[in-house]
């Protein structure tokens, strides 16, 4: 049976991204360390899944990148949940896809040409808008290599209300937002977890691995 880890970068006070979406405090404390340990846990994935919103940001990001998680990101199969049955690809810029275009601006990093191969791994993405629980039970099913989920927050908070994922990979970072898109905000009550690896990296990150207690 396959298991569910939901990995995602988290500031010190337990939001994943800004009040309108903004990740811009991510980038300013990832290194080397950090890049590696990300790059484990996506290597280790039979399957994306995501919400329609975090995936219409990926699919423009991913395939022009040069950065290290492209070819994890581009190469592995996706799986996109929506309730409409829409993937999200409507054009629209979000604030977390902005974040990131200025920061590979900013570091003066070229857009690759984009190749049909990974083009196609986006547009082959399926879309599932059936009952979360359910879809996830036929998913954790299946057989293959484990399923990573990557967000957005909403998607992130109804996995945790339901208690659907496994394993808890998330990158804290050095800063603390005080409002913004809580991850825990839906639980329907306390949940113990169990610390199993706790990782520093140089400038500040920390990668915690959980399970249920």
């Amino acid at each position: 049976m396959r298991q569910l880890i939901l990995k995602m970068s988290v500031s010190v006070d337990g939001f994943v991204g800004t009040a309108d979406g903004g990740l811009d405090w991510i980038f300013k404390t990832m290194d080397d360390g950090a890049t590696a340990w990300t790059m484990e846990s996506l290597a280790q994935a039979g399957v994306h899944i995501m919400g329609s919103r975090t995936f219409h940001d990926m699919a423009a990001h991913w395939p022009r990148s040069t950065e290290p998680y492209a070819a994890p990101m581009n190469d592995i199969p996706k799986l996109v949940f929506s309730k409409n049955g829409s993937n999200g690809r409507s054009g629209e810029t979000t604030r977390a896809l902005r974040d990131a275009a200025q920061v590979r601006e900013e570091r003066g990093e070229r857009l690759a040409p984009v190749s049909s191969e990974s083009e196609r791994s986006w547009n082959d993405a399926k879309v599932l808008s059936g009952d979360l629980s359910e879809e996830i039970g036929r998913l954790k099913q299946e057989s293959g290599k484990d399923i990573l989920a990557h967000g957005g927050a909403r998607f992130a908070q109804s996995l945790v209300k339901h208690g659907l994922v496994d394993e808890y990979r998330l990158l804290v970072h050095p800063v603390a937002l005080g409002t913004g898109l809580p991850l825990f905000s839906s639980l329907p009550e306390r949940s113990e977890l169990r610390l199993l690896q706790a990782t520093r990296f140089p400038r500040g990150a920390v990668a915690h691995v959980y399970r249920a207690a």
